[in-house]
């Protein structure tokens, strides 16, 4: 059993096996330590076989090299802070159009 995260080379080695394993029509197994982004792009590949295009490969690189660099996981955080604050506002809006109508 794993404990903690994967190193970067780690999970250059199972991004490297996945990829193989997607571009000869397999799926893409769990516990690879690759984030969602990744293995979206990666099943996309695995469901394009076998008309696979290089756009496909190159997107799964992009998004394995943005799990590297952080930038996935950021885009994750800033997309969560905005459902949030849209939700926090929303509730306002309909606590606000309560307040209204219960003194209407």
């Amino acid at each position: 059993m794993r404990h903690g995260y994967p190193s970067d080379d780690e999970l250059r080695q199972n991004f490297d096996e996945v990829l193989s394993h997607v571009m000869q029509g397999r799926g893409v197994h769990t516990a690879t330590g690759l984030d969602d982004d990744t293995q979206t792009a990666l099943w996309a590949i695995a469901e394009a076989h076998p008309n696979i295009t290089p756009e496909l490969i190159d997107a799964a690189r992009r998004a394995f090299a943005g799990q590297l660099d952080g930038s996935n996981a950021a885009r994750w955080r800033e997309d969560m802070d905005n459902w949030f604050e849209e939700r926090e506002q929303r509730k306002a809006a309909r606590e606000q159009q309560q307040g209204s109508a219960d003194q209407g």
